[in-house]
C-alpha cells in the first residue's frame, strides 16, 4: 500500500499548467534500459546507439573505467597504474565501480542502459545474486531488450571478426573479406540493371568500379594489420554460448516473464545493427516514455557579455539564443538571476551571464564552472519543490518591546528554523571562555612563578655551596700555612740540634716529614671529595623544600596577575564572539538539517538580541557569518508612539503604580506649597493690619496732642517739666520711681510731637523699634531751645537708661515700660 500511495502521489498533471508539468517531470523516473542476449549478438553496439539517441547513460565496465581514468581521480590513477604494469583489473573492483555509477546523480536524471549484468563471471556474485541485484535496483529498468540469434550464425559471425592491431577497431567479415565484398558487388549490380537506361547503366558501372577498386585497395592495405582475438576463436565462442545457456538463460527468462510484456522488445540478431536500432526507436515511439531533458548552454565561449548588465536586459538577450523553434523564446525562471545550486546549498549568489543555461524552456544563471557542471549532470534536486526558497539566514535588530522576538519566532516557525538568542546562547559561552582564559592564565603564571622560584632557590643553594666550599678551601690553606710556619719555626729553632746529627738521620727525618705532609694533604682532599659527592647526591627538591602555589615568593610574583585577573579579556573579543556564533550556527544547522523535505543544506537560523556594534559586525564578515536578510524595526511615526504603547502594555501594573505614586507626591507637594502661600498671605495681612492699627493709633495721638500745642516748661526741683504737668515731690517716693514716671511722660510727649512732624508712613517702622531715631530728633529739638543745666542732666539720665535697654535687647520690656 505504501508503494502504491507513493506512485499515485502525482498521478495527473494539467498539460496547460506549465509549472505543474515541470514539477511532474522533475518528480518522474528517468527511462532505464537493460539489454539481454548471447555474447557477441551486438548488445554493446545497440546500447551505444540508444544512449546517443535517448540521452541516457551507458553503464559498462569499459566506459566506467575510461571515465575514471580520464577524470584523473584517485581510483583512476590506481586503474591506470594497474593497466600500465600489465595487471588485470579485479572483477570486484569493476562491480563496485558499476554500482557507484548506477547511484550517481547523472544516472538519476538521464537514466541508464545496461548490457553486462548479469554476466558470465561468477567470482564476485553468482547468477542468482546478480538477478536479485537487478530486481532491487533503486531505478528499476523500464524496457528490456532481448536479442535472439542462432548458435551457428552467431559463431560464424564472431569467428569472422578481426581487430586492428594499432587502432583496436574491430572489423566484421563483410568489411575485410574480399570474396564477400565481391559477391555483395555482384548482387548490387544485378539488382541495379532492372529498369535502367543503357547510358545511365554505363555511368553507374563506371562509378561503382572506381569505388570497388578503392575499397579493394584499402582492404589490401588493412589485411596486414588485422589479427584475431582469442575470444573470437570458434571453440571459445561455442564454450561461451554453452555457458550462457547453462547459467544465465533460465534466470533471464524468469526476469522477462515477470516484466510487463508491453515494455519487452525482442529483436532478431541476424539483422544489422542499424536495423535493430531503428526497430527499437520505432517501438519506443508508441510507449509512454520520456526522454531525458538536456541542459543547453546558451552562450558560447567566443561570445562575451558583461555581468553588470541589467537583469531584464540579460534575460531579453539570452531568450533569443539557440532557439528550438523559430518563434519560441526561452522564458525566465522563478530563480531569476540567483544560482539554483548555491541556493540549494543555502547561499544566495548571483549567476553569471557566461554560465547561463536553458532547461525545460527556462533560463537559469549559474555562478561558476563547478555549479554549471553539477547542474548539467542532474538539475532535478535544486529545482524540485519547495525550491526556490530562501535559506533563512536572518539578523533582527530593534529596540525593546518592538516585536522582534515575536517576529523571529514567527519566521522560525514558517521556515522550520531556530532562533539564536544572542544574550542567552553566545554571551554565556563567551563568559565561560573568558573564565577559562583567566584560569589558564593564572595556572600558567603560577607554573612560571614556581619554576622561577625553584631556579632561584637552586641558584642560591649552589651559591651557598660554592661559598662553603671556598671557605673550606681558605680554612685548609690557612691551616696549611700555619702548619708550614710552625714547622719552619721549629726547624729554625732546632737547627743546631740538626747539625749535630748525621747526614743520614737528617735525610731520613726529612723524608718522614714529607711523607706525613703528603698523607695529610691526601686525607684532606679525600674528605673534600666525599663532601662534594654527598652534597651532589642529595636531591635538589629535598634540599630546597617543596615549592607550590602557596609558597610566599610564588604568591608575591602572581599577586599582580591575580589583581588584574578580573579585568583580563581576549585580545580580540569580537572575533571570539564571531567564533562562538559560528559554532552555535553549525550546531543548529547539523541538528536541523532535515527540518523539511528538500530544505537547503545551510541556513535555518534567526539571530536575535545581537548588539549593534560596528567592530562586531566586521568580525562576523571576516568569519563568514553573514546573513542574507537584516531586519531593522523602527518607529518613525508619532515619535515612537507604537513602541511606547507596547512597552506600557508589557509592564502596565508596574508603570501604573509608579505613576500613581508620582501623582500622590505631586499632590502632597502642591498642598504644602499652597499651605505655605496661605501662611505667607496671612502673615502679610497680619502685618498690614498691624501697620493700619499703628497708623490709626498715631492719628489718634496726633489729634489728642492738638490741645497741648502751647505748652511751656517749668522747672521742678532740679528737673524740667512741661507746663501742664505736675509731679509730686514728696520725699517719701524713692528717686528711681520718680525718674521712671518722669521718663514715661516725657517719652509720650516727645513721640506725639515727632509723629505730628512726620509726613511719610516710612518713618513708622523706626518708631516701632526702641533703636529708632526718635530720640535723636527729640534731643535735637530740645538742644535748639537752650535748656538749662538741670534739663541737660535729665537728658543724660534719659540717654543712659535707653542705652541699657538697647543692650539688653528686650523689646517686650521696653514696650511695657512705655505703657
Amino acid at each position: 500500500m505504501d508503494s502504491a500511495e507513493k506512485k499515485e502521489e502525482y498521478p495527473f498533471a494539467d498539460i496547460f499548467n506549465e509549472d505543474e508539468m515541470e514539477r511532474n517531470f522533475l518528480l518522474s523516473k528517468p527511462t532505464c534500459f537493460i539489454v539481454f542476449g548471447k555474447p557477441g549478438t551486438g548488445k554493446t553496439t545497440l546500447a551505444r546507439n540508444i544512449a546517443q539517441a535517448w540521452k541516457c547513460i551507458r553503464v559498462e565496465a569499459l566506459s566506467v573505467l575510461e571515465e575514471h581514468i580520464a577524470s584523473e581521480t584517485e581510483t583512476g590513477t590506481m586503474l591506470q597504474s594497474m593497466l600500465v604494469s600489465g595487471h588485470s583489473i579485479p572483477d570486484e573492483l569493476i562491480t563496485k565501480l558499476i554500482l557507484e555509477k548506477l547511484k550517481s546523480p547523472e544516472v538519476s536524471h538521464f537514466g541508464y542502459i545496461i548490457t553486462e549484468i548479469p554476466s558470465l563471471s561468477q567470482d564476485t556474485m553468482n547468477t542468482l545474486k546478480q538477478v536479485e541485484f537487478i530486481k532491487n535496483l533503486e531505478l528499476q529498468p523500464d524496457v528490456i531488450i532481448n536479442i535472439k540469434r542462432g548458435d551457428y550464425d552467431l559463431c560464424q559471425r564472431i569467428s569472422g571478426q578481426r581487430q586492428h592491431s594499432t587502432t583496436g577497431y574491430i572489423y566484421s567479415r563483410e568489411q575485410w573479406d574480399p570474396e564477400i565484398i565481391e559477391s555483395r558487388r555482384k548482387r548490387k549490380k544485378d539488382s541495379a540493371k532492372d529498369g535502367k537506361v543503357e547510358e545511365e547503366e554505363e555511368e553507374e558501372e563506371q562509378e561503382e568500379e572506381e569505388a570497388y577498386m578503392a575499397e579493394m585497395q584499402m582492404v589490401t592495405e588493412l589485411l596486414q594489420y588485422l589479427v584475431q582475438r582469442p575470444e573470437d576463436y570458434l571453440e571459445n565462442i561455442e564454450n561461451a554460448v554453452k555457458l550462457y545457456k547453462d547459467i544465465l538463460l533460465h534466470s533471464l527468462e524468469e526476469v522477462m516473464a515477470e516484466h510487463d510484456p508491453q515494455y519487452l522488445i525482442e529483436l532478431d540478431g541476424n539483422k544489422s545493427p542499424e536495423e535493430l536500432f531503428l526497430t527499437v526507436i520505432e517501438r519506443l515511439k508508441y510507449l509512454n516514455l520520456r526522454r531525458a531533458a538536456i541542459v543547453t548552454k546558451l552562450q558560447s565561449t567566443e561570445e562575451e557579455m558583461n555581468d553588470i548588465i541589467d537583469t531584464e536586459e540579460l534575460f531579453r538577450t539570452l531568450g533569443s539564443y539557440k532557439l528550438i523553434a523559430p518563434r519560441y523564446r526561452w522564458h525566465r525562471s522563478r530563480w531569476a538571476r540567483s544560482c539554483p545550486i548555491s541556493l540549494k546549498e543555502g547561499n544566495i549568489y548571483s549567476g553569471s551571464a557566461d554560465f547561463a543555461v536553458s532547461f525545460l524552456g527556462k533560463i537559469y544563471c549559474l555562478s561558476s564552472e563547478e555549479t554549471l557542471k553539477l547542474f548539467s549532470l542532474n538539475p532535478r534536486p535544486c529545482l524540485l519543490p519547495p525550491m526556490p526558497i530562501p535559506p533563512c539566514k536572518i539578523f533582527i535588530f530593534g529596540p525593546r518591546s518592538s516585536g522582534r522576538t515575536t517576529l523571529g519566532s514567527l519566521i522560525a516557525e514558517y521556515f522550520k528554523g531556530k532562533v539564536v538568542d544572542y544574550a542567552k546562547l553566545i554571551q554565556p559561552r563567551f563568559n565561560d571562555a573568558r573564565e577559562k582564559l583567566i584560569r589558564d592564565t593564572i595556572i600558567e603564571a603560577t607554573n612560571t612563578a614556581i619554576k622561577t622560584v625553584k631556579e632561584k632557590l637552586l641558584m642560591e643553594l649552589k651559591a651557598k655551596k660554592q661559598e662553603e666550599k671556598a671557605l673550606r678551601e681558605l680554612q685548609t690553606q690557612y691551616a696549611k700555612k700555619e702548619y708550614e710556619d710552625f714547622m719552619d719555626y721549629k726547624l729554625f729553632k732546632s737547627t743546631d740540634d740538626l747539625q749535630s746529627l748525621g747526614d743520614d738521620e737528617v735525610s731520613q727525618g726529612t723524608q718522614k716529614f714529607s711523607s706525613l705532609e703528603i698523607a695529610d694533604e691526601d686525607k684532606t682532599r679525600s674528605e673534600n671529595t666525599i663532601d662534594v659527592d654527598t652534597s651532589e647526591g642529595v636531591s635538589t627538591e629535598e634540599s630546597i623544600g617543596e615549592v607550590n602555589e602557596n609558597h610566599p615568593e610564588v604568591l608575591l610574583m602572581i599577586e599582580d596577575t591575580l589583581r588584574h585577573a578580573k579585568e583580563l579579556n581576549f585580545e580580540q573579543p569580537y572575533e571570539k564572539h564571531a567564533e562562538l556564533l559560528d559554532e552555535v550556527i553549525k550546531e543548529i544547522t547539523e541538528d536541523n538539517k532535515n527540518r523539511f523535505p528538500g530544505a537547503p543544506k545551510q541556513g535555518g537560523w534567526i539571530v536575535d538580541n545581537c548588539p549593534l556594534i560596528r567592530d562586531l559586525w566586521m568580525a562576523f564578515i571576516e568569519k563568514g557569518v553573514v546573513p542574507d536578510l537584516v531586519i531593522s524595526l523602527t518607529d518613525g511615526e508619532n515619535n515612537g508612539k507604537c513602541f511606547l504603547n507596547k512597552m506600557y502594555l508589557e509592564k502596565k501594573t508596574e508603570i501604573d503604580t509608579k505613576i500613581l505614586e508620582r501623582l500622590l507626591d505631586e499632590l502632597q507637594t502642591k498642598k504644602k506649597e499652597e499651605a505655605e502661600i496661605r501662611k505667607a498671605k496671612e502673615e502679610e495681612v497680619r502685618l498690614e493690619e498691624e501697620k493700619r492699627r499703628m497708623a490709626e493709633a498715631v492719628a489718634k495721638k496726633a489729634k489728642g496732642r492738638r490741645g497741648t500745642k502751647n505748652m511751656s516748661f517749668r522747672p521742678v526741683s532740679s528737673l524740667w517739666l512741661p507746663s501742664g504737668l505736675s509731679i509730686s515731690t514728696s520725699p517719701s517716693l524713692p528717686s528711681v520711681q520718680m525718674l521712671k514716671c518722669l521718663i514715661m511722660r516725657l517719652r509720650r510727649r516727645l513721640m506725639l510731637r515727632i509723629l505730628k512732624a512726620m509726613k511719610s508712613l516710612r518713618h513708622l517702622r523706626y518708631l516701632s523699634t526702641p533703636e529708632g531715631p526718635c530720640y535723636l530728633r527729640g534731643l535735637k529739638h530740645l538742644r535748639s531751645q537752650k535748656q538749662s543745666t538741670n534739663q541737660k542732666q535729665s537728658l543724660n539720665l534719659l540717654r543712659t537708661f535707653r542705652l541699657k535697654q538697647k543692650s539688653k535687647r528686650d523689646p517686650k520690656r521696653f514696650w511695657n515700660l512705655k505703657k
